[in-house]
């Protein structure tokens, strides 16, 4: 990480007709939905559900100034946190799962959105912070328009479970600033058992590498806040399932040797992991400790 001196949003660089031909371009893509690897074709717009069970509109659970998050998005006025129902992944061990199974929340529209954003900025959040906006990216950039134009300028941070569509990623290029995805497994039979789809760890490859090349590694202010770059999550899971080895070998060769990651510990067994040992207990300090010795000897950028 280095420091940037000023910095502002890439959205309030792209002019306001480009950031409206992004917006109809992903509410176009509805109507046959491609927005990520699933590629379900079902038409939302019309109120067909895909593999996310999302609608055409965004379904928010609940939104915060966040303190939980990596101390470079926290600092001291916390992350604008907008919490999105849905996913498009199925992890049997979902800590969230009401939420991202059951979509429990409320449906609303862009310019509620909107509104949301600008009540986090008022309240000191120095970035908005997206979280599981996969299946929701049409009302996201419907809503950044008002909120641009009524003054909203912090940072976005897209913050994703890592199965995402490369085509759609190149819409958000010069739209979203901070990129914190998940790269959960390393191997595809572990991505099957866990989360469904057996393609994640190379459709998770193909995402994290277009997301460096958008915004490079990461950056933060003169007071250490993230403005700008790639933050990669990884979550330490029982019995080595993550594939730790495998994704720090990535990052560090095929992403970049000064790669942030956080090797999260936190693992607890939730929803369905008591059906599929060994995700029926939590990791060990042990396991933790290794994955994280893992990421240091590569020499990536530990965070959290």
């Amino acid at each position: 990480m280095w420091a940037l001196t000023h910095y502002e949003a890439s959205y309030l660089k792209l002019s306001l007709p480009e950031l409206t031909a992004r917006a109809q371009k992903t509410r176009e893509r509805l109507s046959a939905c491609t927005l990520c690897p699933w590629e379900c074709i079902v038409n939302r717009s019309q109120g067909e559900k895909g593999h996310c069970r999302a609608p055409a509109e965004a379904v928010v659970s609940g939104f915060n100034a966040h303190f939980g998050e990596e101390p470079p998005l926290v600092g001291h006025g916390g992350s604008g946190t907008i919490f999105f129902s849905h996913c498009n992944l199925d992890c049997v061990f979902c800590q969230n799962w009401e939420i991202s199974h059951h979509g429990e929340g409320r449906e609303i529209l862009p310019d509620e959105l909107a509104r949301i954003m600008l009540v986090l900025q008022q309240r000191g959040c120095h970035n908005i912070n997206l979280v599981t906006p996969s299946p929701h990216i049409a009302p996201i950039l419907e809503a950044l328009l008002p909120a641009r134009e009524q003054g909203m300028k912090l940072p976005l941070v897209y913050n994703c479970g890592g199965y995402e569509s490369v085509a759609t990623l190149r819409l958000l290029e010069g739209v979203v600033d901070i990129y914190m995805p998940d790269f959960k497994y390393g191997k595809t039979a572990d991505a099957e058992l866990c989360s469904g789809p057996s393609d994640y760890p190379s459709r998770a490859r193909q995402s994290l590498q277009e997301m460096q090349h958008q915004v490079g590694d990461l950056q933060v202010n003169e007071t250490g806040i993230a403005k700008r770059g790639l933050l990669v999550r990884h979550l330490v899971l029982p019995g080595g399932l993550a594939g730790t080895e495998e994704v720090v070998r990535f990052l560090a060769t095929e992403i970049s040797p000064r790669c942030a990651v956080n090797i999260m510990g936190q693992y607890y067994p939730a929803y369905r992991a008591g059906q599929h040992p060994p995700l029926d207990r939590r990791v060990t300090s042990q396991e933790v400790r290794k994955a994280r010795n893992i990421a240091a000897a590569a020499g990536l950028r530990l965070v959290g």
